[in-house]
């Protein structure tokens, strides 16, 4: 049995890395690490949506943030409000609010926060009096940005859309994944990370040395925190990341 890649966003997004994956001859295996469960709207998140023209830019971080948050500004919105800087962490999240009408900055190089922050816009924005941003996010996440921009004297307000929570079974999948011939695993979030800490249980020491990729340093570092110690960090999370990644550190080694 040839090793496998064990592939952990969500189903959809699995399948057509997969197939591209496949193509160039990497045998893989789905395992979502999260489960993505929807916020109810409360009174506090329909006023965010309600004064959205009161923020000077609004950040999503994620594609299912970005499809959450233009369902809610449907509701309220005819038109969303001009004169909002748009800002994306990843391709596909801005896809998803260009199609919508929305022009959106992203980052030229890196899929993280302090790629985003290296945006030039942001010299500007920070120089705003009373700067206002607006996050669109699941629960929690994403603090450094608010760091800086309150640090410079900004607001920051959340609009969180969405939980995180582990799927059922993830123990035994995991386990299963062992004898399938899983020796590599990608992961895309620190939830993520902690999500196949806590599930492997009593088999984390034989998974912890699975070669693991990861988006960004700050995530490769809680990883070795974690004891894994085979770490691949990719230039960003999209799907040419990983390939990129994986043609430079493949998996059979």
């Amino acid at each position: 049995m040839s090793a496998a890649l064990l592939l952990t966003r969500s189903a959809p997004d699995n399948q057509r890395l997969a197939a591209r994956l496949n193509a160039v001859g990497v045998r893989t295996l789905s395992l979502p690490l999260l489960q993505i469960e929807e916020l109810e709207e409360s009174p506090e998140q329909r006023q965010l949506i309600l004064d959205l023209d009161r923020y000077h830019a609004v950040m999503v971080v994620s594609p299912v943030a970005a499809r959450l948050g233009l369902n809610r500004l449907d509701t309220y919105w005819p038109q969303a409000p001009v004169g909002i800087e748009w800002l994306a962490v990843g391709q596909t999240s801005a896809a998803i609010l260009e199609a919508y009408g929305l022009a959106t900055r992203i980052p030229a190089a890196g899929q993280d926060s302090e790629a985003l922050l290296r945006l030039p816009v942001w010299s500007t924005l920070l120089e705003v009096p009373d700067f206002r941003l607006l996050i669109w996010r699941g629960v929690g996440g994403r603090e450094h940005v608010a760091e800086v921009v309150r640090t410079a004297g900004g607001a920051v307000d959340y609009l969180e859309l969405y939980r995180r929570v582990a799927p059922p079974h993830l123990s035994e999948d995991l386990e299963q994944a062992l004898h399938n011939g899983v020796t590599g695993i990608l992961i895309s979030s620190g939830q993520a990370l902690e999500h196949w800490h806590l599930a492997a249980g009593d088999f984390w020491p034989q998974q912890r040395d699975w070669r693991c990729w990861v988006p960004s340093q700050r995530l490769a570092d809680q990883a070795r925190s974690l004891g894994c110690s085979d770490i691949i960090v990719c230039k960003g999370a999209d799907d040419a990341a990983v390939l990129a990644a994986l043609a430079d550190h493949p998996l059979e080694r």
